[in-house]
Parts: C-alpha cells; sequence; structure tokens
C-alpha cells in the first residue's frame, strides 16, 4: 500500500516538471535574440563578434560536457530534485551578471560557472524516466519537447520584444523567471526517485569520458549514440549561426529572430505535444526517428538556401511537421536501454554527449560563418553553416536506417 501510495505520488509529479521544464525553457529563450549582440558591443567588426560569440558558447559547453555526468550520477544518489534546484541556480546567476557584463572576460567567466551547475535537461529526462513506464516514455519525452516549444515559442518572441527596448532587460527578466522556478522546485515539486532505486555516487562513473564508453555500450543502442552525436553537432551548429546568420543574409535584428524562434516553438509544441502521440500509435519509434532524420536533414538545407527572410518561416513549418518527433522518438531507446538505477547516469552521459558538440559547434560554425560574413546580402552562400548541419544529419538517418535494418534482420529469424 506504501509502495502505491509513493507511486502515485511520483506519477503527480508529472505536471510538475513541466511547469518546471516550461519556466526553464522561456527562461533560456528569452536571451537568444539578443546575446550575440551584447557580445557585439565589446567587438568591432562582424568576423570578430562572430568569433568571441563562439568563445562564449564554446565555455559553456566545456564546463557542461565534464559537470553534466556529475550532476546526473549525484541525482542517482541524492535524487532529482536537489540537482535542479542547483540548475536553476546556476542559470539565475548567469543571466543576472551576463545582464550586468561591462566585459568580454565577465561573459566567458560567468558561463563557465553556469555550464558547470546546469543540467536541468537530463535530470528532467531521468525524472521522466523514473516515473513512466518504458511504452509510456517516447510519448512524454515529447511532452517534454513539446514544453521546451512552448518555451520558444515565448521566450524569444519576449526577449526579441525586450531586446528592442534595451538590450539588457532580457537577461534581468531571465533572471526572474530562474529565480521563480527555483522557489517553485524548493515548495512545490516533489521527488521522483525513492531511496531503494538510488545508488552510491563514484568518481569513475562521473568521468565523462568513461560515461560515454558506457552509454555506446548500452544493449542495442549504442550506433544511436553516433546519430544523437551528429544530431546534436548539426543543431548546435544552427544554434551558434542562426542569429548571425540572419542578421547577415536577411538584415534582422532582436524582433524578427525572436519571431523566428517563436514559429520554431509553435511547431514544435504542436507536434510534440498533439501530433505524437497519434503518430507513436501508428508507427514504431524507429520509424519516426529515421523519416524524423531525413526531414530535419532536408530542412537544414531549406534554410541554407533561403534567399529571403519569408523562405526561413516555411521552412521551419514544413520541417518541424515532418522531422519533429525523432528526437522524442531516439531518447525513448536510450532510455528503454536503461536499467530503473541509472537513468540519472545515463541521462547525465547524453547531456555531456550534448555537451561536447556544444563545444565543438562553435569552433566549426564561427570559422564557416567567417568566411561568408562579407558577402552581401541575400546571398546563398552564407547558408554555408547550414549546409554542414545538413550533411551531418543526413549521415546520421544513414546510421539510424541500417541500424535499425540490422536489428529487423536479426529478430526475423526467432520470429520465424
Amino acid at each position: 500500500m506504501a509502495d502505491a501510495s509513493g507511486t502515485r505520488r511520483r506519477e503527480a509529479g508529472m505536471p510538475f516538471i513541466l511547469v518546471t521544464v516550461l519556466l526553464d525553457m522561456v527562461a533560456i529563450g528569452l536571451i537568444v535574440p539578443v546575446l550575440p549582440l551584447i557580445v557585439g558591443r565589446f567587438t568591432a567588426s562582424p568576423t570578430e563578434q562572430t568569433f568571441w560569440f563562439g568563445a562564449v558558447t564554446f565555455t559553456f559547453g566545456v564546463a557542461n560536457f565534464f559537470a553534466a555526468p556529475v550532476l546526473g550520477a549525484l541525482s542517482d544518489r541524492y535524487g532529482r530534485r536537489p540537482v535542479l534546484l542547483l540548475g536553476f541556480c546556476g542559470l539565475a546567476t548567469s543571466f543576472i551578471v551576463t545582464g550586468l557584463a561591462t566585459a568580454l572576460w565577465m561573459l566567458i567567466a560567468v558561463r563557465l560557472v553556469s555550464g558547470a551547475m546546469q543540467a536541468n535537461a537530463a535530470v528532467a529526462n531521468a525524472y521522466v524516466a523514473d516515473i513512466t513506464a518504458p511504452a509510456d516514455r517516447a510519448r512524454r519525452f515529447g511532452l517534454l519537447g513539446a514544453m521546451f516549444g512552448i518555451g520558444f515559442i515565448l521566450g524569444p518572441a519576449m526577449g526579441g520584444l525586450l531586446g528592442a527596448i534595451d538590450i539588457h532587460l532580457p537577461f534581468f527578466a531571465a533572471g526572474t523567471l530562474a529565480i521563480a522556478n527555483w522557489l517553485y522546485g524548493f515548495f512545490v515539486l516533489p521527488e521522483s526517485l525513492p531511496p531503494e532505486r538510488r545508488r552510491a555516487f563514484e568518481w569513475r562513473r562521473a568521468n565523462p569520458f568513461a560515461a560515454l564508453r558506457r552509454l555506446g555500450a548500452l544493449k542495442g543502442v549504442g550506433p544511436l549514440i553516433a546519430v544523437i552525436a551528429l544530431a546534436n553537432l548539426a543543431q548546435f551548429t544552427l544554434h551558434s549561426s542562426w542569429v548571425l546568420h540572419n542578421t547577415f543574409k536577411f538584415g534582422w535584428g532582436p524582433a524578427e529572430n525572436g519571431w523566428s524562434l517563436f514559429v520554431v516553438g509553435v511547431m514544435s509544441a504542436l507536434v510534440q505535444g498533439v501530433l505524437l502521440r497519434h503518430l507513436l500509435k501508428r508507427f514504431s519509434p524507429q520509424r519516426l526517428a529515421t523519416v524524423g532524420l531525413i526531414a530535419s536533414a532536408l530542412t537544414y538545407l531549406g534554410f541554407g538556401l533561403a534567399t529571403q527572410g519569408w523562405m526561413i518561416f516555411a521552412v521551419i513549418v514544413v520541417g518541424t511537421l515532418l522531422g519533429g518527433g525523432a528526437q522524442a522518438a531516439i531518447q525513448s531507446l536510450v532510455s528503454n536501454a536503461a536499467d530503473a538505477h541509472s537513468q540519472g547516469q545515463t541521462a547525465g552521459s547524453v547531456a555531456s554527449l550534448t555537451s561536447l558538440m556544444a563545444v565543438l559547434a562553435p569552433t566549426i560554425a564561427a570559422p564557416l560563418l567567417g568566411i561568408v560574413s562579407h558577402l552581401p546580402r541575400g546571398d546563398m552562400r552564407i547558408g554555408l553553416p547550414f549546409f554542414f548541419c545538413a550533411l551531418l544529419q543526413a549521415a546520421g538517418a544513414i546510421i539510424a536506417f541500417l541500424h535499425f535494418r540490422r536489428q529487423r534482420a536479426g529478430h526475423a529469424p526467432a520470429t520465424a
């Protein structure tokens, strides 16, 4: 009876974690349209702005790469809730200090600290895995994705509007939201990991390189780790290039970039929050992952080929409708391969892999943008970073397709 009561209480945590993720993503989304412009205040040319924006992003990724598996392992030992609260503190500090920054070194220092403290997405995934049966995880990861999408509906649009008033204002608004999220988590959010499912913390398991090796050894999903790496490298290259690409190619400012991300959020929420559960009734996660990866490769290609601003919005709508379910499908397959005692470690390892790609992406995006930053507005060649993303995503789609085909071939004799 006590166990049933505890299960019901943890199940009730799903709405709470969705609100937590929503507030988190609104806070992060607020700064997306204006962070490159803040960096530009301390630089003298587009090329220099591109380099230092890459450096700021690189710093966060390095810190998160080493810290994410540690935080994931700590959440397996002490529970998800305290690690989430630590992450909210890191976000609030990062936003407020960034808004107050008067030099580039301050931006880099605060991104280093916040990257080390922030693993909210990984811990939220582990939280959902704690309270969800394996068969339902793709749908619930889709709901998490919908909250990410809604956060990117509200956050960048608000950031663009506030940034048009004062470029520092979005950072103070985001810091306030992060503090509100900490209060919400402290007073409302229940713990999802019961004591009997916790495991001792071991530094050797928290080593990010060892964590990645164990991730690749998960039964039946090893090649999908390469797919996750390629997809994340493409996504972070897109993130690192988005605002500056649109500024160079179309002359967009904070408002236009904010509205473009608003549309991304609307479509993501629609696909993952509404359409995904219907698609999962008709198609397997493997099929959704393969089709989604192919569609995403074509979407990146469409971004690069766009020569007018309205084309970007058309590509966002069509591309998200066709490819928006891939991430939740792959996440569910990896989560189902891990046991109940190591969901935090697995989620932390995936976050560490994601952070490694976030480290690499700016070092790739900045030189690619630097090559084309001198070209006139509307020139298709400015889309060079997105052509690179399309190649990465196409490679991931091929790996996933071959992996799933091998799995089906391996199961065929047993079924027969």
